[in-house]
């Protein structure tokens, strides 16, 4: 079952002329070898092409290791490889062969020549096959290598163990979102980024251009045109400032959105926005000058049967209404750079989120590794800038010194100033959890079960302005807190198993019925509304995964509690935070 056509994989840059490539391929793959390179170049690539066996056929986008890839193998794997034959048509257009995403190192031959190799797991490809295409039948074939123990690897939160453990899970190896093609003219934009200002009602354009031709920009909200811009003979980078004649905010809950159709000469693209702004203000998270309480659950983005891969769209808005339904008004992204349709939905319900990176695995001691992160960590900002949704990015999660590794807080420092240089729009935390270097929200993990002890630990926040810091508890001095706003990122972790054959894992001492659960949950939560000096809230977590059964739902999203638990546990997410 893969994504219907008709689901542009990327609502922010929709061109009519496209063919979705998901669906049957053939396939073939190789096991885990001690002692596994990666390639340098195209040749293991043409090797594989002229000698590998295909031995499967595999349903893309769905990894190899999911069930409805309709192959299911989850042992360790270092080569994937696909082959598909696609009827083309250039009618003097261009071709262009995007990948949404493929976990590792991926090498594209089209009719046996290099299109093009991308490295890194996470975010979006794409490589303008033109010259290597024929009109008639075309062959596409597709090497992924991977390799998660790899120190350059960032694997998020795929197991490096055989089986999954912990809060680690299920890998995935090779393509996991949409493969298409789409058909362009000549002279084509090629990206733009998009700046709306909330303060006099406009909204600015820095388009990107192929070619030299006359360009339109027309804003509607509902169907109205609302602004335009108008050039003649544009080309390279150019900013368009639209005034706009309605104002319409985009709000938690309330996801309204401009429409923008732009044309550059025959090259036409569709897309939208959000009027809204982001900034702190002392203690306070401002969402259109409006203290906003990050209300937040954290979300993993797993599935049972996909794994990476939501088996389809209706799974992706059942996420987020699923979460809405308890009372949050948004998700942090964990450990995974999310489906750009996912980011959609969230924009359209006005559902807020923070962009992270699968940063876990990294070697932050490797130079190699580290220029590997920062060119996927730039593609992932780049490619999620425009989404309203997205309200602030997180490129690590707990750099804490391990197994001998020290954290490295230059390099923190570093990539925080490196993120605000391409996105200044939004907040930036260096590190979630800890240690912090140079961040403008100081969260914590903390997985207490005792409201109690939970308050009095925070109280000395409102009191003192001192911040309870239980990782420093062993660290002494490795970071200080500098007056920034304060978000508990990551508590509760309450477990509760929904599927006794498994041994379940979670945080704090188990509790016994549901309504200790929910009593506990409710007492957490209450002391984080009632800190005056509390931008927000994130718990862990959504939804149970594998082993790890601290979910609020289970992993298929079933129902955990009777509905006298949830509309509790609604009823407190929902009360009005001290802050705001």
């Amino acid at each position: 079952m893969a994504f219907k056509t008709s689901e542009h994989p990327n609502p922010q840059f929709v061109r009519k002329n496209w063919q979705s490539l998901n669906g049957e391929w053939e396939f073939g793959f190789e096991k885990a070898q001690s002692g596994f390179k990666f390639s340098s170049d195209s040749k293991r690539a043409e090797q594989i092409r002229k000698k590998g066996k295909y031995t499967h056929k595999i349903n893309v986008p769905f990894c190899i290791e999911s069930k409805l890839s309709g192959i299911g193998y989850t042992d360790f794997l270092n080569l994937v490889w696909y082959r598909r034959l696609v009827n083309i048509r250039r009618s003097g257009k261009r071709v262009m062969l995007h990948f949404g995403a493929a976990d590792y190192l991926t090498t594209v031959l089209v009719n046996g020549k290099c299109a093009g190799r991308h490295r890194g797991g996470y975010t979006s490809f794409c490589f303008d096959i033109t010259e290597l295409v024929t009109d008639g039948e075309n062959e596409i074939f597709v090497l992924c290598e991977d390799n998660v123990k790899a120190a350059m690897v960032m694997r998020g939160k795929q197991s490096e163990q055989k089986k999954s453990h912990g809060c680690d899970y299920t890998r995935t190896t090779g393509i996991w979102q949409t493969v298409y093609l789409e058909y362009v003219p000549e002279n084509h934009i090629k990206s733009f980024k998009i700046y709306p200002d909330v303060q006099d009602c406009s909204v600015t354009i820095l388009a990107d251009f192929a070619g030299r031709a006359d360009f339109t920009c027309e804003v509607l909200y509902d169907g109205k045109t609302v602004g335009e811009a108008k050039t003649a003979k544009a080309f390279s980078e150019r900013f368009f400032k639209i005034p706009l004649s309605e104002k319409h905010l985009w709000e938690v809950g309330k996801g309204r959105l401009y429409d923008l159709k732009l044309r550059f000469g025959k090259d036409e693209v569709f897309s939208y926005f959000g009027l809204r702004n982001v900034r702190l203000d002392g203690m306070k998270f401002l969402i259109n000058e409006k203290s906003v309480f990050q209300r937040l659950v954290l979300d993993q983005g797993f599935y049972k049967d996909g794994i990476y891969t939501a088996p389809d769209d209706s799974a992706l808005i059942n996420d987020i209404e699923i979460s809405m339904a308890l009372g949050f008004n948004g998700a942090r992204l964990h450990q995974k750079v999310f489906d750009p349709r996912f980011l959609y939905h969230a924009d359209r319900l006005g559902y807020i989120v923070w962009g992270e990176y699968a940063n876990w695995g990294l070697d932050y001691s490797s130079p190699k590794s580290v220029s590997v992160f920062l060119a996927e960590w730039k593609e992932a900002v780049n490619r999620d800038f425009n989404h309203p949704a997205l309200v602030g990015w997180c490129p690590f999660n707990e750099t804490w010194d391990y197994h001998g590794r020290p954290q490295y807080d230059e390099l923190l420092s570093t990539v925080y100033e490196f993120t605000k240089s391409v996105d200044f729009t939004r907040p930036c935390i260096d590190t979630s959890g800890n240690f912090h270097v140079k961040t403008d929200i100081y969260d914590l993990h903390d997985y207490s079960y005792d409201p109690k002890l939970f308050k009095k630990n925070y109280d000395r926040l409102v009191t003192k302005g001192e911040l309870y810091e239980h990782v420093l508890n062993d660290n002494p001095g490795r970071q200080k807190y500098g007056g920034q706003p304060v978000f508990i990122s990551e508590y509760g972790g309450i477990k509760w198993e929904s599927d006794k054959k498994i041994k379940s894992w979670g945080y704090g001492v188990d509790v016994r019925t549901p309504e200790e659960f929910c009593e506990r949950y409710c007492g957490l939560t209450q002391v984080l509304l009632d800190n005056k000096k509390m931008c927000g809230f994130c718990y862990t977590q959504l939804y149970d995964i594998e082993q790890e059964q601290n979910g609020l739902y289970t992993y298929d999203r079933e129902k955990k509690f009777d509905d006298s638990i949830y509309k509790k546990i609604k009823a407190v997410n929902t009360k009005k935070a001290a802050i705001e």
